[in-house]
């Protein structure tokens, strides 16, 4: 029988659970993932790049290894057309990403997860039991290969992710749910809080939200979510994985609305520092299941497991090279530089962007609310009339 301690084991322990960072971001820098699609293929094609960047996260001292299965759905496939990319099918994909995170996280003491986002099937108005069916391809195969628990991620509305936490559930295995939302709500105007509710009331074990903003926006955010749960009397663990780009000038739709998106978007970085500002206060705030989705590299997720070393108990295997705030500057040559070795210069540090002539803040694009495609739709439905 296997001594592997599972996510509701950790956090009804009252553990810290960090997640690992933001793997469509990294793979598409390093040149893996073709943005748009945003499908994760590498898993077949390019299998060592996602097993470095797993061992990369384990070894900064992230506990889930989070299968790549981002918008793996067979019609999220479909989506792309006729590029050579679309022959593979979501189950050879999310197969794939399973061993890889299985594997991994075996090297370590990792827990796997299978994640499971939004769907072009829902977008184009097909319906509860279409929708739910792509959902519960994706979930048959974690079941199969024997994930740790599952992650309906990554919903822009909260009438999608009930239905991919109910068929999440169905599975007999732990179930987190986050939307990428903030303080105002779903897409279709429902309250953040409400959205908490609503997913906790679905069967949802881990609450919260990933993606679309910065670390303040969304503990923001899952404040709202925590005070609605305690209000309707529901007990749940709460979950954050926010960007690692400040997005203070997003509007409703986050980052994806900003000129910078999806290439542009170094300049607003978080430093590690902040990233361990973004750890305490999620944990302050009661969070136990702290991790990060786009923008997040494997130091930022190191940030978090320092910031946090004294509650959990350790150090990750990361850190051997990297002093706390900075003491390894006092082996510099210069001594300005060497000044720099303590944690209150870099705890007020304001960095410039070093852009002559670029405002602080962008002006969102705010095309309005996604509300289905027509165009999709008709790809949609001939794809499943011919499979």
């Amino acid at each position: 029988m296997s001594s592997k301690r599972g996510l509701l084991e950790r956090l009804n322990a009252g553990e810290i659970v960090v997640g690992d960072g933001g793997f469509v971001f990294a793979l598409e820098k390093r040149g893996y993932v073709k943005a748009g699609p945003w499908t994760p293929e590498a898993t077949v094609e390019n299998p060592e790049a996602v097993r470095q960047l797993h061992r990369e996260f384990l070894r900064a001292g992230a506990d889930v290894m989070q299968a790549f299965s981002f918008y793996a759905s067979d019609d999220k496939l479909a989506n792309r057309g006729n590029q050579a990319q679309s022959k593979y099918t979501g189950a050879a994909i999310n197969k794939a990403a399973c061993e890889l995170a299985d594997e991994v996280a075996k090297e370590g003491n990792g827990i796997t997860c299978g994640g499971i986002c939004q769907t072009p099937t829902y977008l184009s108005g097909l319906g509860k039991e279409k929708t739910q069916a792509i959902f519960k391809k994706q979930v048959d195969v974690f079941v199969e290969n024997k994930v740790d628990f599952l992650l309906a991620e990554y919903f822009e509305h909260v009438e999608e992710a009930v239905w991919c936490v109910e068929t999440c559930k169905a599975s007999g295995l732990p179930v987190c749910a986050s939307m990428c939302i903030g303080p105002e709500g779903d897409l279709h105007g429902v309250p953040t809080g409400e959205c908490a509710v609503k997913l906790a009331e679905a069967g949802a074990d881990v609450v919260g939200i990933n993606c679309h903003f910065d670390p303040d926006t969304v503990l923001a955010g899952v404040k709202l979510m925590k005070e609605a749960l305690e209000a309707a009397g529901l007990k749940r663990h709460l979950i954050s994985q926010p960007l690692a780009f400040h997005t203070p000038d997003a509007n409703k739709q986050g980052f994806i609305d900003l000129p910078e998106f999806p290439f542009g978007l170094e300049p607003r970085i978080l430093t590690r520092w902040e990233m361990q500002k973004y750890a305490r206060d999620a944990y302050e705030l009661g969070v136990r299941y702290i991790g990060g989705c786009c923008g997040f590299e494997p130091y930022h997720t190191r940030a978090v497991c320092e910031e946090l070393s004294k509650e959990r108990g350790k150090m990750p295997e990361g850190s051997v090279k990297h002093d706390p705030w900075g003491e390894g500057l006092l082996m510099h040559t210069k001594p300005w530089v060497r000044a720099r070795a303590k944690r209150s210069y870099w705890e007020n540090l304001k960095p410039a962007s070093g852009r002559p002539l670029c405002g602080a803040f962008s002006k969102p694009d705010a095309w309005g609310v996604t509300a289905g495609d027509e165009n999709l739709k008709q790809q949609v439905e001939a794809t499943q009339k011919t499979a």
